[in-house]
């Protein structure tokens, strides 16, 4: 049956009519833009295929087994949770499970007869520890520094973002079931849960990694399921410029700018670093200051002794006991804060947050999603007026004005990096226009062999911006005019030579 065929359908010419030589075409010539444009398209296709390479995240000799050891898994996890109490199991510690586990295991290996040697026998433990205790296949790209996120499409594709750029790897489930199980672990953990009646949801790993879930059936093939992950050693501004995502006198204003209680509104797309840049500048506020974070998902790593960490809560099987970040914000004014940090304004809290700023709780915090400073002020305004405040534009604009001091952007480019790319000043209003100067600005010169950019940060030229009158009340207004003329400085000499 799976010989040549000779007839394919009612219009299919007869045996005889096949049998007829067919004559033959003249040669094809291509002409040269046949030939540019075939070229083009084989190297699209390259790039396409080396696009969608596969990272093996397994060691060398645990991608060399075959599927017999996989098989071998399956049947003993089974046998496993048949003889298991899960409910006695989930009151027990993270190790004394993990023993108990270990020993059941060993038991059923013994039982079976199964021949494996002692290195099979601790990966195959370790395993299905991690199934049944831990976050199953996901456990070897959680325990990497270098991953920033991990995004799993379905129980079959899984991608990591590494350096910047996004990959593919051989991470898989068994199935959709075992990928569902992993995601209700991780919401549990905080008092979540996703399923087809509650199919979205955002949770936090114990390292503090934000997570986000979005269930069948929203997501037609399967659960997506998102991590950003957290460095587990905490970025600072040192080393900000040694990755030359700010210059040294650019990361000296920052460190002015969170010593002497500015209000900074970080400003950036997705992905861009707008949370680690929050953390660097909570770095500098003082020991003795009263801080109160609000956030969808607790993610700030601040490292003050007097922190208040609050974090919204959706609503429960009945629609009911949400609580918003207009409720936290509106609670924080109550608790006595000399600072708030609002993890992501992105919606009528926005208001709140302003309110806040503008009434002696000066050095706050929080970032935007936007693509520019000005863009930044713009979605402040919308997000004010979504809010349903009837205010005149003008209004909400002199609120902006006198409630934030500065704005900086931050970006990812287009070779994977990151950059400080805006330290912008408010400075006013001129009419119904917000008026706004830049303090540092960074340049794209071009690209490298390697196709990465090259660009530098520069100062505007300013050396004394509308923030060096608080920069002298803390006593750091030398140190911010020291900055600023040396970066002014260096500038002339480079276009000098």
């Amino acid at each position: 049956m799976f010989g040549k065929r000779t007839s394919f359908g009612g219009n299919t010419p007869g045996v005889s009519e096949v049998a007829r030589p067919i004559p033959s075409a003249p040669p094809r010539v291509d002409t040269p833009a046949q030939i540019k444009r075939a070229a083009e398209s084989d190297a699209m296709a390259a790039r396409m295929r080396s696009s969608e390479d596969v990272i093996d995240v397994r060691a060398p000799a645990e991608a060399a087994r075959d599927k017999e050891y996989f098989q071998t898994k399956s049947a003993i996890f089974n046998a496993l949770i048949d003889s298991i109490d899960l409910s006695q199991l989930a009151t027990m510690e993270q190790d004394a499970a993990r023993e108990e586990i270990r020993d059941i295991v060993a038991e059923i290996i013994a039982l079976k007869s199964i021949i494996m040697s002692i290195s099979e026998q601790e990966d195959l433990l370790e395993d299905i520890c991690n199934d049944v205790l831990g976050y199953g296949p996901l456990e070897p790209l959680l325990a990497r520094d270098d991953i920033a996120d991990i995004m799993v499409n379905g129980s079959q594709r899984c991608y990591i973002e590494v350096a910047g750029k996004v990959k593919l790897t051989n991470v898989r489930f068994r199935d959709d079931a075992h990928l569902m199980n992993v995601c209700q672990r991780i919401v549990s953990q905080v008092g979540r849960r996703v399923d087809e009646s509650s199919p979205i949801c955002d949770a936090r790993l114990p390292d503090g990694s934000r997570v986000n879930v979005i269930a069948p059936p929203l997501a037609i093939d399967g659960a997506a399921l998102t991590i950003r992950k957290f460095k587990k050693d905490k970025l600072t501004l040192q080393q900000l410029v040694k990755y030359n995502s700010i210059s040294p006198e650019g990361a000296e204003v920052l460190r002015i700018l969170g010593r002497v209680r500015a209000n900074v509104l970080i400003s950036g797309g997705t992905g861009s670093g707008k949370t680690t840049l929050l953390n660097c500048l909570t770095a500098f506020i003082e020991k003795d200051e009263r801080v109160i974070t609000c956030e969808d998902s607790a993610e700030l790593q601040l490292q003050q002794p007097h922190v208040v960490r609050l974090e919204t809560r959706p609503p429960n099987l009945e629609g009911e006991g949400e609580i918003t970040m207009r409720d936290l914000i509106k609670n924080c004014l109550r608790m006595r804060p000399e600072r708030i940090i609002v993890g992501e304004v992105r919606g009528p809290e926005s208001f709140d947050l302003l309110q806040a700023m503008n009434t002696g709780h000066d050095g706050s915090m929080g970032t935007l999603h936007a693509n520019s400073p000005r863009e930044a002020l713009s979605r402040l305004e919308s997000m004010i007026t979504m809010g349903g405040y009837s205010l005149p534009s003008r209004t909400i604009r002199e609120m902006i004005t006198s409630s934030i001091d500065v704005v900086v952007q931050a970006a990812r480019l287009r070779d994977g990096s990151r950059r400080i790319t805006h330290i912008t000043e408010i400075l006013g209003m001129e009419g119904d226009v917000i008026v706004t100067q830049d303090i540092f600005l960074y340049d794209i010169i071009g690209e490298d062999s390697n196709g990465m950019l090259v660009g530098r940060h520069r100062s505007t030229g300013i050396t004394k911006p509308q923030f060096a009158e608080r920069a002298r009340y803390f006593n750091e207004e030398a140190n911010l005019v020291e900055a600023l003329e040396k970066s002014n400085t260096e500038q002339r000499e480079l276009l000098d030579s």
